[in-house]
């Protein structure tokens, strides 16, 4: 399956209106159907107080790739919201930067669940640092 070059584009212009992804100076990686990857570094405004990456950025980073890992499986002009979201933290957000993998694991006509995983890069190494595991609806 392909995604329609529409899709794409919707996918683009939503993540560009989260403010908090331009905060985070995050970028989409990948866009495939059922999965999206984001990627940011972690900036110095989203540190916590030992100076790893703050569990917020972590959690934000994983909901955004997984809403819009759902939005790719929703009907073209869909938006899409997080009706719950579970966390897992791992391990501390230790490195320079963070990436999200999100993805669908059932798509129905209401409800999508998804999950995502998240780790930090340091110095070219990948920890996974999350799991996160939710639902997402079109709206």
């Amino acid at each position: 399956m392909r995604l329609s070059p529409q899709k794409i584009l919707d996918v683009e212009n939503s993540f560009r209106r989260q403010s908090i992804m331009q905060t985070f100076e995050a970028e989409l990686a990948e866009i495939a159907p059922g999965r999206v990857v984001i990627d940011a570094p972690i900036v110095a405004g989203a540190r916590q107080q030992h100076g790893f990456g703050h569990a917020g950025l972590t959690f934000a980073l994983g909901d955004s790739a997984a809403g819009y890992s759902a939005l790719t499986m929703m009907v073209e002009g869909a938006e899409v919201l997080t009706a719950e979201m579970k966390i897992n933290l791992l391990a501390p957000a230790r490195g320079q930067r963070l990436r999200a993998v999100g993805e669908v694991v059932r798509a129905g006509r209401r409800l999508v669940i998804v999950r995502a995983t998240v780790s930090a890069i340091e110095d070219g190494k990948t920890t996974e640092i999350a799991l996160l595991q939710g639902t997402m609806i079109p709206v």
